[in-house]
């Protein structure tokens, strides 16, 4: 973490994105620190959902606090697994299974993100960060809800 650390601050005009949440999603505070210590990085949520859905109210006050500051990632395309992204991110279902026994053994929550919050996070967020994306062809400024039935 800390060669990490010397490179975000070595570099401070690249644009840094710390994968896993820069490996402090079960830590909220350091990873508050790292993105106020760090301007240049955001980070993203791949394998890191079953630290976020045990902390759900932790976890919303987090993403609405640095909402710019994080995307949708995943290590693998696996279409199975995002209802369980969009039950966690956007409802405040309690007490639910995580997909997978070999990452978490606990119960997942959700953290009922605005609307707002989960654009940016969708895509908002990546079409600022990452150039050369297709800026056309996203959802409408309306709800980003991915089903009513999720919730």
């Amino acid at each position: 973490m800390t060669e990490r650390n010397n490179l975000f601050r070595k570099h401070p005009k690249t644009r840094f994105i710390a994968a896993h949440f820069g490996w402090h999603a079960n830590d909220l505070a350091k990873a508050a620190q790292m993105l106020d210590q760090f301007p240049n990085v955001v980070t993203e949520v791949g394998a890191i959902l079953y630290d976020l859905g045990r902390q759900p109210r932790a976890a919303h006050d987090f993403f609405v606090k640095y909402q710019d500051r994080i995307l949708f990632g995943k290590d693998a395309f696996e279409p199975s697994e995002y209802p369980y992204y969009w039950r966690v991110f956007e409802t405040k279902d309690e007490y639910f299974d995580y997909y997978r026994n070999y990452h978490a053994f606990w119960k997942l929550y959700g953290m009922d993100l605005p609307d707002e919050v989960l654009k940016k996070l969708y895509y908002g967020n990546a079409l600022r960060v990452v150039k050369g994306l297709p800026q056309d062809g996203w959802p409408s400024q309306t709800s980003t809800r991915a089903s009513s039935t999720a919730k």
